[in-house]
Formats: structure tokens, C-alpha cells, sequence
């Protein structure tokens, strides 16, 4: 008994094939894989021609054999079982992979989220109290960050006015330079 043919399928269409001999596979075994699907079983056994197609049905996913031995059924069932046993275990080692690294992820952002609110919670409670009695606010600690949360604009400013002055600057020293060296005429 040989196996002389293999494939693996998704619904109709073949994602891999081999074939050992030559001929004229494709054909049937588009027969066998309408079959296959319209009966859905999870093993078929199927005889077209000289040769006998195996299959194994899993998870719409169909491992498929032809033998030229219609009697011998456990070699083409341990080959299809072993077809579909490496590619659950090649699976399963992305799936833990992928689902790792998003476990990752997720850990990371729950942390900024916890982080983030933390902050968020902080600054409510101190517009909360400052709203709640402005005076009392003016001598405490919370007047200390009532004055940085003042002061951050005007930083964000200054680092603007900075950028300006220094794009303003090279700017005019390459005009400077392309008239002195008489690029630009005058």
C-alpha cells in the first residue's frame, strides 16, 4: 500500500498538496472534497477509480490521502491523523505566542490606564476642594499646584516663542549667506 497523494483543504480549496506519482488528482479529489462537505462527517473513505481517498474532517478543515490499496485503512487514518496532529501543535504554539504577547499588552495598558487615573483623580479632588472653599485654598498646599498647573502654559508658550525665534534665526542667516555669496541676486 503506498499513499500516493495528499492534501489539506478548507472547504473546497486546496492550501497544500503533494503527489508521488503522476496523474490526475486534482479532479477527483475536488469530488471527494464536495463530498466530503456535504456529508461532514468527520472520516470518509471514498473509492474513485483505482484509488481510495482517505479523509479526516476537522474544524472545516478537510486532511486528505489517496492509496492504490483499498484494503489497508490504518496507514492512510495514522497518516491523516498525524497531518492534522502537527498542525494543531504548530497552532497551538502561535496561538500561546500570540496570546501572550497581547496578555502583554493588555497588562501594559492597564497599567497606564491605572496610572492616567490616578493623576485624573488627584487633579479632581484638588479643583473639587478649591471649588468647594477658594479661600481656604489660597494658604494650603493646594495653592503650590493651583501655581504649576498655572505655570504649564505659559512653559508650553515659551518653548513655542523658543522654536520661532530659532526658525526666525536660521532662516535669516541662510538668506544672509545666499546674498553674500550672490545666489540670490540683488
Amino acid at each position: 500500500m503506498t499513499i500516493t497523494y495528499s492534501c489539506v483543504a478548507h472547504g473546497r480549496a486546496v492550501l497544500a498538496e503533494l503527489a508521488l506519482t503522476g496523474g490526475s488528482y486534482q479532479e477527483a479529489a475536488a469530488k471527494v472534497l464536495r463530498q466530503v462537505l456535504l456529508k461532514a462527517e468527520p472520516a470518509t473513505i471514498i473509492q474513485i477509480g483505482s484509488y481510495v481517498y482517505h479523509t479526516l474532517f476537522i474544524d472545516g478543515i478537510t486532511y486528505l490521502c489517496a492509496t492504490d490499496n483499498g484494503l489497508d485503512s490504518m496507514a492512510p487514518s495514522a497518516f491523516l491523523k498525524k497531518m492534522e496532529y502537527n498542525k494543531s501543535q504548530r497552532d497551538n504554539n502561535t496561538v500561546f505566542t500570540v496570546k501572550s504577547q497581547v496578555t502583554d499588552v493588555k497588562n501594559i495598558m492597564l497599567r497606564n490606564i491605572d496610572t492616567v487615573l490616578e493623576r485624573e483623580i488627584e487633579t479632581a479632588s484638588i479643583i473639587t476642594e478649591g471649588a468647594e472653599d477658594p479661600q481656604a485654598t489660597v494658604g494650603n498646599l493646594h495653592a503650590e499646584e493651583f501655581e504649576k498647573t498655572r505655570k504649564i502654559p505659559k512653559r508650553i508658550c515659551w518653548k513655542c516663542f523658543k522654536i520661532v525665534i530659532t526658525t526666525l534665526t536660521i532662516l535669516l542667516s541662510i538668506i544672509i549667506i545666499l546674498l553674500r555669496t550672490h545666489i540670490i541676486p540683488t
